[in-house]
C-alpha cells in the first residue's frame, strides 16, 4: 500500500520558519519524483515545488522561490519543504504527492499531474 504522509505545519508569525515533511511509504524511492502542493480556501491548488527522487533535481512556483528549499533524504525516505520568510499568504494545506518518474519530466513540466496524494498539513502564517 502506497502512502504519503505529511507533518510539520503550524501557526507562525509573518517572517518566520517551518520545515514540513513528507514520509512516502510503498515507493522506490528512486522511481518517484515528489512533489508539495498547497490549497488555501477559496482558491486553486497550487503547485509549490518538487524533486525528482533519482537525481535530485529541485523545481520551484516563482512564489516561493529564493524562500522555500526542497530536499530528501533517500536512506530515511523523507522528502523535506524548508520554509523561510513566511508571508500571510502562504496559509494554506499543504500536501505532498507522487508520480512515477516514467510519466516525469521535470525540465518540460514539474508541476505535472501527480498521481499519488497524501493528506495535507494546515500552515498558517498570522500575527
Amino acid at each position: 500500500e502506497v502512502q504519503l504522509q505529511a507533518s510539520g505545519g503550524g501557526l507562525v508569525q509573518p517572517g518566520g520558519s517551518l520545515r514540513l515533511t513528507c514520509a512516502p511509504s510503498g515507493f522506490r524511492f528512486d522511481d518517484y519524483a515528489f512533489g508539495w502542493f498547497r490549497q488555501a480556501p477559496g482558491k486553486e491548488r497550487e503547485g509549490i515545488s518538487a524533486i525528482n527522487g533519482d537525481d535530485g533535481s529541485t523545481y520551484y512556483a516563482d512564489s516561493v522561490k529564493g524562500r522555500f528549499t526542497i530536499s530528501s533524504n533517500e536512506a530515511e525516505k523523507r522528502v523535506y519543504l524548508q520554509m523561510d520568510n513566511l508571508r500571510p499568504e502562504d496559509t494554506a494545506m499543504y500536501v505532498c504527492a507522487a508520480l512515477s518518474l516514467t510519466f516525469y519530466d521535470g525540465h518540460t513540466d514539474w508541476n505535472a499531474d501527480f498521481a499519488y496524494w497524501g493528506q495535507g498539513t494546515q500552515v498558517t502564517v498570522s500575527s
